[in-house]
């Protein structure tokens, strides 16, 4: 078998991620040997190969799922935005540059043409399958001339397109026919048929309108899968977030000990890897929210400063919204707080930045004794180390660097009182360092919680990619998917007027 699919989607957020994870997962589960595939990311949350690369998260969940190591080959463009008008583009894993959306689109993406089919057909010709995966809707003709990550990527490649509509949002039907009506005759032909996502009720009442779609189209529709609670995986675009509420969705167990941890997150603008705070929201009794208010850190056992493409700008946020006081006083009283890479910067004396935001010497907030200096090269790794007596793994994506000039070392950043500071994300996925983490928390904020001794952050994710390789082999049509990955798009499918304009 040789063959791939590309995954689309009607919008963005429609599913494309969990059912490109999912197809992994259930053909790795068949004894294919898969690779995931997403030519062009968007996102503020990002993942460090062991080469040394950085790639969007979800495809690092995605090769999991395929139960291989991620590589930069797996995500050749990640643009990381910087605010509303420009990205940092990061080809091949390392950054190139800073480019506005017209700068972008208007050359630099279709120069990349090349360099993504490249990435693409190595693939191919190490693996079984390759799964693609779009980037939000093939239909968006008005950059349909410089696209390179879904009706270019299938074109190039000769890639079956498969079109993911989420039900829940409303208007499915229409939303999947105006997809293929409005690309053009060649397009359509590689758009094989539909996949309808987080359907709720009964499926019978679906199918007639399934029925009308394929006789108005000509396309089958390949699965129907049912709403299911705390599915998604790590989520791609820092700047959509959900920035209140609950980080999951999903019931966990009760606490082990008497009393819940309370944990709050502040939303700062830019914030990238807030998946961070993923491996604490799974432990029971643990609850984790996103906050904008000083008044909502008060009753926070621990608050975290996460990640965030724009140092100084959040820093800033913080100051507006009253933040920055609360954090200083908070720390003055001894109160729980951990800043994670752009979180530890600015719990640190003073930034001289002269990179990211060119605002030259911005002061800090004083809480830690750290320094902190932007170099152009960008700090890659995946480090190694002990913490609270615990071995921690984690990875760095930052250019700043931190000169600690006291404190007691924690990870490769300090702590002083209650206070923490650390560039390394990911380390509260190291199961013993996390519960060991947690006990201090606790201890400090007079809490009689205690951590689950079983909870395993690796196997609760790995349960949860079998849940969504489940979903594809009971609720998809299998046989046709298998058949559409290995020989294409069926022949002869009918063109849907009008096409893309001229």
């Amino acid at each position: 078998m040789s063959g791939g699919l590309l995954v689309a989607g009607t919008t963005s957020d429609a599913g494309k991620s969990v059912v490109t994870a999912g197809i992994c997962r259930w053909l790795v589960r068949q004894g294919v040997k898969v690779a995931p595939f997403k030519a062009q990311n968007m996102s503020l949350n990002s993942f460090v190969t062991t080469e040394g690369a950085e790639i969007g998260r979800a495809q690092a969940m995605q090769a999991q799922a395929c139960r291989v190591e991620p590589t930069a080959l797996m995500n050749p463009v990640l643009l990381k935005p910087g605010g509303e008008q420009s990205s940092q583009v990061v080809l091949l894993g390392k950054p190139v540059g800073e480019l506005s959306a017209r700068g972008y689109h208007g050359g630099r993406q279709q120069q990349l043409l090349g360099t993504v089919l490249d990435c693409l057909e190595q693939l191919r010709g190490t693996y079984d399958a390759v799964i693609c995966e779009g980037a939000g809707s093939p239909a968006e003709i008005n950059l349909r001339r410089t696209d390179i990550v879904n009706m270019g990527i299938a074109r190039g490649a000769g890639l079956p397109v498969l079109v993911v509509g989420d039900i829940d949002r409303g208007g499915v039907f229409a939303s999947f026919f105006g997809t293929v009506a409005l690309l053009s005759p060649e397009d359509q032909r590689c758009v094989a048929g539909f996949l309808v996502n987080k359907f709720r009720g009964d499926v019978s009442l679906l199918e007639p309108g399934l029925d009308m779609l394929h006789g108005l189209t000509g396309r089958k529709t390949y699965g129907v899968l049912p709403f299911r609670h705390g599915l998604g995986i790590d989520e791609e675009d820092g700047l959509r977030v959900s920035l209140r509420g609950a980080v999951r969705e999903s019931v966990v167990a009760p606490p082990v000990g008497e009393d819940v941890l309370r944990v709050a997150v502040c939303a700062v603008p830019l914030m990238s890897n807030f998946t961070d705070v993923d491996a604490l929201a799974a432990e029971p009794g643990v609850v984790v929210r996103f906050v904008d208010r000083p008044e909502e850190l008060s009753d926070a056992d621990l608050v975290i400063v996460p990640g965030t493409r724009g140092t100084v700008r959040a820093l800033e946020w913080l100051r507006e919204r009253g933040l920055a006081d609360a954090l200083v006083r908070r720390a003055a009283e001894q109160r729980p707080v951990l800043g994670i890479c752009g979180g530890f910067q600015i719990l640190g004396e003073h930034i001289e930045d002269d990179v990211e935001s060119r605002r030259g010497h911005v002061g800090g907030l004083g809480i830690l004794p750290v320094r902190v200096r932007f170099a152009r090269e960008k700090t890659l790794t995946r480090p190694e180390g002990e913490a609270l007596g615990e071995r921690v793994e984690g990875y760095e994506i930052h250019h700043g660097v931190a000169d600690v000039q006291g404190g007691t070392p924690f990870l490769d950043g300090c702590r002083v009182g209650q206070t923490w500071g650390t560039h390394w994300h990911g380390s509260l996925e190291s199961d013993g360092f996390r519960r060991a983490f947690l006990r201090e928390v606790a201890a400090a904020a007079g809490r009689r919680f205690v951590p689950a001794p079983d909870t395993s952050f690796a196997a609760l994710r790995e349960e949860q990619l079998d849940r969504l390789g489940d979903l594809i082999e009971q609720h998809a049509d299998t046989d046709a998917l298998w058949r559409l990955i290995e020989s294409g798009a069926p022949q002869g499918l009918p063109f849907i007027p009008p096409g893309a304009p001229a």
